[in-house]
């Protein structure tokens, strides 16, 4: 893709979340845009941030290690969005600055001991994913060990819980979709009395429902597609 697409790409999906903030009398400046850079180059996360773009997700450790080195200089935040198995979070608290994808003690147990040897970085920004949609082929923690997970988790001192993630069933009826965001914001809003603090962030939301998602809350979209162009490999976001 060229610098000229991908600044008209960013720009319309920019437009887009401020017209969706819009109709439901919400600021756009409150709604973060991950521009979800898996498979995609070195070379396209640098134009992105060029073009203003501070925020990127990717779902492999060993395809991120493989393509970071020419971007060590960017002031940007790096979002680890995809399903993180146990024996990697060591590598994870260390390459991001974020886990968007956390559903389980013992790998926010590993998270919080490879961050704690980390000297002198502040505590790993977590969200805990949660499976809504009963897809078997996809993570997450189930909405009834939700409340004890966060319970869990909240404590350990180098990891800091700052909201929920979910990735809804793909459906081509947007409002058949945006159900399942009401759900997450439900899920947080029962949960921030029981564990006595706010939990800002709400990730969901992607290229072809974003819109649905901020309408119901989501603090922050996570788009590739709709930025960096069609990918070969599936599952786009």
């Amino acid at each position: 893709m060229t610098v000229a697409s991908l600044s008209t790409n960013l720009q319309r999906v920019r437009e887009r979340i401020a017209a969706a903030a819009s109709r439901v009398s919400r600021a756009p400046d409150g709604i973060t845009l991950i521009g979800v850079s898996k498979t995609y180059p070195s070379e396209a996360i640098q134009d992105a941030y060029a073009l203003g773009l501070r925020h990127f997700g990717e779902n492999r450790i060993q395809e991120w290690e493989g393509k970071r080195a020419p971007l060590l200089s960017l002031d940007a935040q790096w979002h680890l969005i995809g399903h993180l198995q146990s024996n990697k979070a060591a590598r994870a608290a260390r390459l991001f600055h974020s886990v968007d994808s956390v559903d389980d003690f013992a790998l926010a147990q590993r998270l919080d001991r490879a961050r704690a040897e980390l000297s002198g970085q502040a505590p790993l920004r977590v969200l805990l994913e949660v499976h809504l949609g009963g897809e078997v082929s996809k993570s997450g923690v189930p909405e009834s060990a939700l409340p004890a997970l966060a319970t869990q988790i909240l404590p350990l001192p180098n990891l800091d819980l700052a909201g929920l993630m979910c990735i809804p069933p793909f459906l081509d009826d947007i409002e058949s979709v945006r159900p399942f965001f009401a759900r997450l914001r439900a899920l947080r809003d029962q949960l921030e009395p029981r564990l006595g603090r706010k939990l800002p962030v709400l990730s969901m939301g992607m290229s072809h429902d974003f819109e649905a998602a901020i309408a119901e809350g989501a603090t922050e979209v996570r788009v590739g597609t709709a930025l960096f162009g069609a990918r070969s490999a599936p599952n786009a976001v």
